[in-house]
């Protein structure tokens, strides 16, 4: 019953897996800078650039991963049925982490004396 939502033009589907594999590489490049800026953080307190690049980075794989491939894979196109590409458990464990590092990176850190701000 669900056919007509197939994407059935291979040029479409080769595109959408192009785009996939841009936006992992563009999350996985803007969290290596985040996780750069976090190790020069602890050498000069400045943490606030790192937080905010980790929340971009955390924040396009929860896209891409929650809405991406749980939400438009899962439940659109019906991802959950098939025995061959069903890919949720590992979207689901992809956003569980992502969400759970975001809520860690924006608990409220204690600054050491000196700080750049109170």
């Amino acid at each position: 019953d669900l056919m007509w939502r197939a994407v059935e033009s291979p040029g479409l589907q080769n595109a959408a897996y192009v785009a996939v594999i841009v936006w992992e590489t563009l999350a996985a490049v803007v969290l290596l800078a985040a996780t750069w800026f976090w190790i020069e953080g602890l050498r000069r307190d400045a943490y606030d650039r790192a937080r905010a690049a980790s929340t971009v980075g955390l924040v396009m794989v929860l896209l891409l991963f929650g809405m991406g491939f749980l939400a438009i894979g899962g439940e659109w196109f019906a991802m959950w049925q098939s025995s061959d590409w069903n890919g949720l458990d590992a979207a689901a464990r992809n956003v569980a982490l992502a969400a759970f590092t975001l809520l860690v990176v924006h608990l409220p850190g204690v600054r050491r004396a000196g700080a750049e701000h109170p």
